[in-house]
């Protein structure tokens, strides 16, 4: 994408109105906002606009009609999913990668170009989505046979900013979601649970229950609270609040499970995001109205800001890294919740 004279010019008004770090931005060492407005990326600066300067854009709906979305668009397949690229190697697993697949997609459609049910694609993809769903709530197929609770949230995390909050699908699916929690709050990977080796149970035709009495995941727990931060009314359960609560505790150590364990992916991150880091995890507890005095807060907040480079950026890992815009895509998130917390 070019950089518009009208981007240049509000570029420069910015930069000589003096509007720096001022309320929320004072958290920052260097303006965070100077890399996304002088962004040649049209979504990016749409959302800058809307998002963190509170200014009134074009349409939002103007952006499902970019090259970049409908190239999205047109690959989608009859039924609504979108097929795994090395589809044919997978053909004989047991894993349903499509839907995996369908998931990576959606995120793209409904975070970066901010799609929702109102576009036929996603109405599709979403009937897709919950024809995937069994009688007992989830949705199967990511890890074959077994449950798979932080890819059904994280799934449902996207239906819900699409729309889908008040089907009864969506219900169903948090409902099952709160049953599926270990005695100690948080959530864990069933079969992680029972020391079982994925290859060994993917096929296996028995699905197996969660031992309960086993720690949770941190990993897992954070996508999970993923979905329910995103939901109006989800969001205020007690006991999700009591697992976010967990998973603060958890910052900057290691996972109880083998499954991304190390310190380490803290800080490598992605968007949209996939796995649980220090980003993704204060994306939901911005959401779930926590505090910026409350001491795990105040720790991830400060060492966000101690990784701030002078150009405005952060100094994280980027993992999923194609897309040449991520690091501005992070930005702006790390923009985002810093604006909620001290709002």
């Amino acid at each position: 994408m070019t950089i518009s004279i009208e981007n240049i010019s509000y570029f420069f008004f910015y930069i000589e109105s003096g509007n720096n770090l001022e309320g929320w931005k004072e958290h920052f060492i260097y303006d965070p906002l100077i890399p996304l407005i002088s962004s040649r990326n049209e979504v990016i600066l749409f959302f800058t606009k809307r998002d963190l300067l509170e200014e009134e854009p074009k349409p939002l709906d103007t952006l499902w009609i970019l090259p970049p979305a409908t190239k999205i668009i047109k690959k989608q397949q009859e039924d609504g999913s979108w097929r795994y690229p090395a589809w044919k190697a997978k053909l004989n697993e047991p894993e349903n990668y499509n839907l995996l697949e369908t998931y990576r997609q959606l995120g793209f459609l409904i975070e970066k170009f901010g799609f929702t049910n109102e576009h036929d694609s996603i109405r599709r993809a979403a009937e897709y989505v919950f024809s995937c769903q069994t009688d007992e709530g989830d949705i199967r197929g990511f890890y074959g046979t077994q449950y798979s609770p932080n890819y059904t949230a994280a799934i449902t995390e996207l239906l819900i900013k699409a729309g889908y909050g008040e089907d009864r699908r969506v219900k169903s699916i948090l409902e099952w979601l709160l049953s599926m929690r270990q005695e100690d709050g948080g959530w864990a990977i069933a079969m992680r649970t029972n020391n079982a080796k994925y290859l060994e149970v993917v096929k296996n035709p028995i699905t197996f229950e969660p031992n309960r009495k086993k720690a949770f995941s941190h990993m897992v727990t954070g996508i999970v609270i993923r979905a329910f931060a995103a939901h109006s009314k989800y969001k205020n359960n007690e006991s999700v609040k009591a697992a976010a609560e967990l998973l603060t505790s958890r910052f900057f150590k290691s996972d109880k499970y083998p499954d991304r364990r190390g310190v380490e992916y803290w800080t490598k991150v992605s968007f949209p995001f996939w796995w649980t880091d220090i980003v993704s995890s204060l994306d939901s507890l911005s959401n779930l109205s926590f505090s910026i005095t409350h001491p795990q807060i105040k720790l991830a907040l400060e060492t966000l800001r101690d990784k701030q480079s002078e150009n405005g950026m952060w100094d994280l890992k980027l993992l999923k890294g194609k897309d040449k815009n991520l690091s501005l895509w992070i930005n702006l998130a790390i923009c985002r919740i810093v604006k909620r917390f001290y709002a």
